[in-house]
């Protein structure tokens, strides 16, 4: 879908969704939910760095600076960052507009 779609189409979850944007939603769906599982069943599990640090790049940039695997948890308020609150909602910026 990223290759054949046009940069200018917008798609809609939660908001306006560009391709890239939409891409990085599932990605970080698949990141989180597979931690949620991966906790649920006692197994020690965290997601891949990389990706993470791409997620937080394109859907929340203005997450704060720090492991990117920590933040990611912590941005869609599955961990703690020591002196933030946890996040009870967010806001995923996916669309460039």
């Amino acid at each position: 879908m990223l290759a054949a779609s046009d940069p200018s189409v917008r798609g809609w979850h939660w908001g306006p969704t560009d391709a890239s944007g939409f891409a990085a939603l599932g990605v970080n769906e698949t990141l989180v939910h597979t931690y949620d599982i991966a906790e649920g069943l006692g197994i020690h599990w965290h997601p891949p760095r990389s990706l993470c640090s791409a997620v937080l790049t394109r859907i929340f940039p203005h997450a704060p600076a720090g492991d990117p695997v920590q933040v990611l948890l912590w941005s869609t308020g599955r961990t703690d960052l020591p002196g933030r609150p946890r996040p009870t909602s967010w806001v995923l910026e996916a669309a460039i507009e």
